[in-house]
């Protein structure tokens, strides 16, 4: 009896066995593509050129006498933290103050 290099001596494999075998192939397939396009993914995502976000606190209306302690643009908005205690949300396209929160005590 004459065995293949691969231990196969002839014999077919069981229908189960032949569709295991089949499931493997397919998942191995599809991990090793998931794989590829997640590096492809990455890769254009960190080449891309970064959008700078610029938004200057003097743009936006500040009572007189209030400075800015932070900021942040955080959906479209702008939120501004003022020394006075105060943290005032503005539209970042029309500078309109959509709401003023008062802080601390």
């Amino acid at each position: 009896m004459t065995t293949t290099p691969d231990g196969d001596d002839g014999a077919a494999l069981p229908a189960n066995l032949r569709f295991l075998k089949g499931l493997v192939t397919v998942l191995t397939a599809v991990m090793i593509l998931g794989v590829l396009t997640i590096v492809a993914l990455l890769v254009i995502r960190l080449n891309a050129d970064p959008v700078p976000v610029l938004v200057s606190p003097g743009d936006f209306a500040l009572p007189a006498g209030v400075g800015a302690v932070g900021i942040s643009v955080i959906d479209g908005r702008t939120v501004i933290v003022g020394d006075d205690g105060r943290v005032r949300v503005y539209d970042s396209e029309s500078r309109a103050l959509l709401q003023d929160i008062e802080i601390g005590g």
